[in-house]
């Protein structure tokens, strides 16, 4: 029991690793060599947990993810009507992020690079599953503009990112009077107005 511990403590030690030093210095500039030292291991540790770089950020990536919307689907049932589904999660992911910062910031990078393979993108997207159907219906009961997931996404969601990033170089700092704002915002940017 011990070592299955200590194994599992050295794997999210290397996870934790990469989180910081992708978020610090870049993807190109996070050797493998820096991770392992950063994680109190052995380069030659790493490759027992994960096939290569490639491979460790992709799981870095899914783990992240699964974390990321395990959160923000957390209170949201789909007994829920379309807006106050859709407020629910807003809320959640934008909690998320102004509160994980190191890990919204790990997925925004991987979201807008290259690097991530995709089979993990699209495992990743299937994460979102919940929040694309609640889209899917409301396009069917005319509350959701018909246009795509993705531009929803862009629209909707993505401006947390900037907000985020904005509020950790301490350049706009958010209270529950921007929150309710910036949801506002993006819920006007999704619904059909009659």
């Amino acid at each position: 029991m011990a070592q299955l511990k200590k194994s599992i403590e050295k794997r999210n030690a290397l996870i934790e690793a990469t989180i910081m030093l992708v978020n610090n210095s870049g993807f190109h500039a996070t050797p493998m060599s820096k991770i392992a030292k950063m994680a109190n291991v052995s380069p030659a540790t790493i490759y027992l947990y994960f096939d290569n770089k490639q491979d460790l950020v992709n799981k870095t990536y899914i783990q992240v993810k699964e974390a990321y919307t395990k959160y923000a689907f957390a209170t949201y049932s789909t007994e829920m009507s379309v807006e106050e589904g859709f407020e629910n999660i807003w809320k959640r992911i934008a909690n998320f992020k102004l509160k994980e910062v190191k890990n919204a910031l790990f997925l925004a990078q991987c979201d807008n690079s290259p690097i991530i393979d995709e089979t993990s993108k699209e495992e990743g997207i299937k994460h979102l599953q919940p929040l694309l159907t609640l889209w899917e219906r409301g396009k069917s009961e005319g509350i959701i503009k018909p246009i795509s997931n993705y531009l929803l996404y862009a629209y909707s969601i993505n401006p947390l990112s900037f907000l985020m990033i904005n509020q950790k170089k301490g350049v706009f700092q958010l209270d529950n009077s921007h929150i309710e704002d910036a949801y506002n915002c993006a819920w006007n940017s999704i619904r059909i107005i009659n």
